[in-house]
């Protein structure tokens, strides 16, 4: 089964009245990989997430520590001295933000294919992650046709 890394802008629309077509689509989004068994999170994305949730959107810091108690079912790469040194390379070499190119090294370490995220440019392929924005017309074929290209079923 393919694997789809989670970047923590993906979370946070999920809790982000504000946005509510986002907030639906993360929610969804969030569920299915939830029942599939295939998401992927890091322990940078669940630290961005808490600390953005709590002074960003306003929520109840236990309400925030609800939500990431939510995602122990994701596998969870934990960000260690030799994570944060590849990072740094991938940083360097792909002129990436240093968070990006941890989200990029996190994602390779759990061997997923898929990256959702806004914040890097789609259909980019970063060490063998592909990069896809969930919210955008068009990106459901994308993935479909990654997923389909691969054998994998969700």
């Amino acid at each position: 089964m393919y694997k789809v890394f989670i970047d923590t802008n993906i979370l946070v629309y999920a809790a982000d009245t504000s946005e509510p077509s986002k907030q639906a689509k993360s929610r969804g989004k969030i569920r299915d990989l939830s029942l599939n068994r295939n998401g992927v999170v890091s322990t940078q994305v669940l630290q961005e997430f808490y600390v953005t949730g709590v002074k960003k959107l306003g929520l109840d810091p236990i309400n925030a520590k609800s939500i990431v108690h939510g995602l122990r079912n994701f596998e969870t790469v934990t960000v260690d001295v030799a994570l944060i040194e590849e990072a740094i390379d991938c940083s360097v070499l792909n002129r990436l933000s240093f968070w990006d190119a941890l989200i990029i090294v996190s994602a390779e370490k759990a061997k997923c294919e898929v990256l959702w995220t806004e914040d890097l440019n789609r259909g980019q392929v970063i060490r063998g992650v592909k990069v896809v924005n969930p919210f955008l017309e068009g990106e459901e074929k994308v993935h479909e046709a990654l997923v389909g290209s691969k054998g994998y079923r969700a």
